[in-house]
């Protein structure tokens, strides 16, 4: 054999070792979750738990105690069934900082169909180890706003925006998700649907149900610390989490016609408090109601300007009482309150958060609870007093004795001291005893009186 031909078979069996090596050894870990011990497939157990509404405290807490029970209990997954239009930023990243740190990828389904994930939730989808959209729902709108839902003064803005998109891409980038979409979203308000995010590697998968998309999560793999984890449908042991009664009440908090329903019915019950002082239980109930709206609202993106014509509503028909307008002031309380009402909350899709049919009735409502109780009040401060000595001005009375400009008369089963007044009776009147007088003023126990 030639020392030519010797170099090219030591050069095509290097080849193929090259090749051989190059195919056999796997690109990247993974781990298959296949047989336990006595020959049958092993359980996948996933802990599930959704977020449906605004994004805040409780949604931290929420997420917190679901991956605390998911560790307890051995779980290899959590998945989040989202359905949200957003909320705020800092309760945001307090929960992607938690889905980062966690040791139990965090799945994300926004599901079901008519579900969104805006705003707050891009990143919460961004951050998660698995993403998918059921169909006819949507993602996107990320762009921050004040938290009256304004607009930003623009270098704050732009601070913000920088912030917040070099959030985005880094999470993002942890799963090869589209990097450029994802800042769109944030710098543009862009929104994308589930059927053209799934395209665009926005998120992996388009699932009808959450059943499909842990299937096909399975097939997929999903990265963790142990490397690539696959199962199969057979291994899916899903555990519904079930949330604690005090996130219930605090989720039911943060929905705008709840918020809405409760300052307006805490500001009603206080305002029948001062009008009707000594009542107790309106001013309770008022102060708690007001307390509990104002906080939902402080999640929400709530106009400031809506909140304060609907407190200068109540002005107005608290000056109905002292003042004599002949309706004037419940009316513009009425306009008052039913534009603040109808600017509360900003226009979200072009559809309001309010529906008029709600703020409508519930204006008519309040504004006649109010009215009658301005009413009311006003008759009281009025009528003239039924007992006490304002009572006796303008009540006839009987001359027992009488002198020049002074005497006593009897009224109200009593003897007082009167006299006249020195202006209109300079050299005082002649009252036989019996004379029938009226009185006109009481001060210091004695009584100015008058001729019928």
């Amino acid at each position: 054999m030639s020392h030519s031909c010797f170099i090219a078979l030591i050069s095509l069996f290097a080849a193929f070792f090259v090749f051989l090596q190059a195919n056999t050894l796997p690109a990247e870990e993974k781990t298959l979750v296949e047989t336990s011990k006595n020959g049958e497939k092993s359980q996948v157990t996933i802990v599930q738990f959704s977020i449906e509404g605004g994004i805040g405290p409780a949604q931290v807490e929420l997420t917190d105690n679901v991956l605390r029970q998911a560790a307890d209990i051995g779980a290899q997954f959590v998945v989040l069934e989202l359905d949200t239009p957003g909320g705020l930023v800092a309760s945001m990243r307090d929960i992607v900082k938690t889905m980062l740190n966690s040791s139990i990828p965090v799945l994300v389904w926004v599901g079901p169909s008519g579900s969104r994930a805006a705003s707050a939730g891009v990143f919460i989808v961004a951050a998660s180890a698995f993403a998918g959209m059921a169909p006819q729902t949507t993602m996107g709108a990320a762009s921050p706003v004040g938290a009256g839902g304004e607009n930003i003064d623009p270098t704050m803005s732009k601070k913000v925006v920088n912030d917040l998109v070099s959030l985005v891409r880094t999470i993002a980038a942890r799963h090869d998700r589209n990097l450029n979409w994802y800042e769109d979203a944030v710098r543009n308000s862009t929104t994308i649907t589930s059927e053209r995010a799934a395209t665009a590697r926005v998120v992996e998968v388009v699932a009808p149900s959450i059943q499909d998309f842990l299937i096909q999560a399975g097939k997929h793999g999903i990265n963790g610390v142990a490397g690539k984890t696959y199962f199969s449908q057979e291994q899916i042991n899903l555990i519904q989490y079930t949330p604690t009664f005090r996130y219930r009440v605090l989720s039911w908090l943060i929905d705008p016609q709840v918020a809405y329903l409760l300052v307006l019915a805490g500001i009603a019950c206080l305002f029948i408090e001062f009008t009707h002082a000594g009542a107790m239980i309106p001013g309770i109930i008022g102060a708690l109601s007001l307390l509990l709206g104002l906080y939902a609202m402080s999640i929400l993106p709530t106009n400031i300007a809506g909140l304060l014509l609907i407190l200068f509503s109540i002005v107005l028909f608290a000056l109905e009482i002292n003042i004599t307008s002949y309706g004037l002031l419940s009316v513009g309380g009425v306009a008052a309150l039913l534009i603040g009402s109808l600017i509360l909350f900003p226009e979200e899709g072009g559809h309001m958060a309010l529906p008029v049919s709600l703020v409508l009735g519930t204006t008519g409502s309040i504004a006649l609870i109010m009215g009658g109780a301005t009413y009311l009040a006003a008759k009281a401060l009025r009528k003239k007093p039924a007992s006490g000595i304002e009572a006796m001005i303008g009540s006839p009375a009987e001359v027992s004795t009488w002198q020049g400009k002074k005497g006593r008369i009897f009224a109200y089963g009593t003897l007082w001291n009167a006299v006249v007044d020195p202006e209109k009776h300079p050299d005082g009147i002649d009252l036989p005893k019996g004379s029938k007088v009226i009185v006109k003023a009481v001060h210091d126990l004695t009584v100015t009186i008058d001729k019928e």
